[in-house]
């Protein structure tokens, strides 16, 4: 059963992830009865994931601010204020075109935010002289949350 949750931003545990971005974790499995994850991605001009899927979550990526060309059967560009629905088991990946970008993440049942646990850096801790997410840890992190890394990104 779930019960309700307020997190302040203070609370929100930020974590570096691919090329530097940050993604803000702002409501995990746990505070949610496992019902979602949400996050917040603050991004750069080039950032992309590798081409991926989700087996056990579909997405929802709201574009605050910014553009980005969207992977999930065809090319689409994503301009601010635009919304795709990425259903589980639907490959897909983005690049972000602005210089810029914030992009708010939805994903349900919960849980993805320990893919991101995982490979990403706490920003609350030093960072390591050495500190990468390298496509074998990127990939192990999915595999923990029942996703596949597909290819390269795009």
């Amino acid at each position: 059963m779930s019960i309700p949750y307020l997190a302040q931003r203070e609370d929100q545990q930020q974590l570096e992830w691919i090329g530097g971005s940050v993604f803000s974790v702002l409501l995990d499995s746990e505070a949610t009865g496992g019902q979602l994850t949400v996050g917040r991605f603050d991004v750069s001009k080039g950032e992309a994931p590798p081409f991926h899927m989700y087996t056990n979550e579909d997405e929802v990526f709201l574009l605050l601010s910014g553009s980005a060309l969207v992977w999930a059967g065809e090319d689409d560009e994503l301009r601010e204020g635009g919304i795709v629905f990425l259903p589980r088991r639907i490959p897909h990946g983005y690049r972000i075109t602005s210089e810029k970008a914030d992009l708010l993440l939805i994903s349900t049942p919960g849980g993805l935010e320990k893919m991101f646990r995982h490979a990403g850096r706490d920003l609350r801790e030093p960072r390591p002289q050495d500190f990468e997410i390298s496509e074998r840890l990127l990939a192990e992190a999915a595999e923990l949350s029942g996703n596949v890394v597909l290819g390269p990104p795009r």
